[in-house]
């Protein structure tokens, strides 16, 4: 093992310090994860400083720190939403019970699935972009790009740290294999097919992001009401970075639309599907619908 508290890397606010099971089983993962990020991570970018917002606590006032930082330096953190004191399951069969702190025996596997489920999807995103930083259209819309690229990176240490915390030998092998499997691979895909698409240019990963992750967003928001109370507090926080996900996508549609509409009243152009408007540097808006209509039907 090696002589690097790893755990001194990592911001957290479940006191991480003083869980020596947690803190080993860590340890032994953090360097498999930046060995994975340094191999599937952003390609050609790995020893550039980048500016990016880190998060560090949870209160509104400091919750998050901006700098320039390398990528694989970058301190991906466990944090979790306030427990709530009395909060009670909202639905169900167990409906005005108790939230549970621990993982109830006939529930087990079906929350060890949901966590991988919700896992596997994190490392897919940052998969399916990693070549965009090439082809990125301003340092704006890079550094949003990154932004997201390490976002998704802090929320599979989310889900790897409910897995390591409380499924046992079970967990720290599921996070493992969330390590292993690769969007795309023909041998060992991600789970969700989605998530084994190409993201091939900057108009997919707008739709990605305004789409795919308005759907993340929806389960997060399922999650965030889970009645075993570790989960549900570990989303509440993952919604306050999904939220500029979204935004990212949303206005990136916006301008790739917008742009498109004036070059076409520009030079005349009344046909959305005229392809002839791509000599001008922009994307015909019957190929913007088309995507639209795949991601919003997917």
């Amino acid at each position: 093992m090696s002589d690097v508290d790893y755990t001194a890397l990592i911001p957290n606010n479940v006191d991480l310090a003083s869980d020596q099971r947690l803190k080993r089983a860590l340890e032994d993962w953090y360097p498999k994860y930046i060995k994975w990020w340094k191999a599937s991570g952003p390609v050609g970018f790995q020893d550039n400083e980048v500016y990016l917002r880190t998060a560090v606590g949870v209160d509104a006032e400091g919750w998050a720190k901006f700098g320039y930082v390398k990528m694989p330096e970058y301190r991906w953190g466990i944090l979790l939403a306030p427990q709530e004191e009395g909060r009670k399951i909202a639905f169900g069969r167990h409906k005005g019970e108790p939230v549970w702190q621990e993982v109830p025996g006939e529930y087990r596997s079906m929350l060890r699935r949901l966590i991988v489920i919700q896992g596997d999807t994190e490392p897919a995103s940052v998969e399916q972009q990693r070549y965009l930083g090439a082809t990125a259209p301003s340092l704006y819309d890079m550094r949003n790009l990154f932004q997201v690229n390490v976002e998704e990176g802090r929320h599979l240490w989310a889900m790897v740290y409910l897995l390591q915390k409380y499924f046992g030998r079970d967990g720290r092998e599921e996070a493992e294999d969330l390590l292993l499997r690769t969007s795309g691979d023909a041998d060992k895909p991600r789970i969700l097919g989605a998530f084994n698409e190409e993201t091939p240019d900057w108009l997919s990963f707008f739709m990605f992001t305004t789409f795919t992750d308005r759907d993340g967003k929806m389960q997060l928001e399922s999650l965030a009401t889970s009645g075993f109370d570790p989960l549900a507090r570990t989303t509440r926080f993952m919604l306050t970075e999904e939220g500029h996900h979204m935004f990212v996508g949303r206005t990136g549609v916006e301008r790739v639309i917008q742009r498109t509409c004036e070059v076409m009243k520009e030079h005349g152009v009344t046909d959305p599907a005229d392809k002839d408007v791509r000599k001008y540097g922009v994307i015909d808006l019957a190929t913007i619908q088309k995507k639209i209509n795949f991601h919003y039907s997917g």
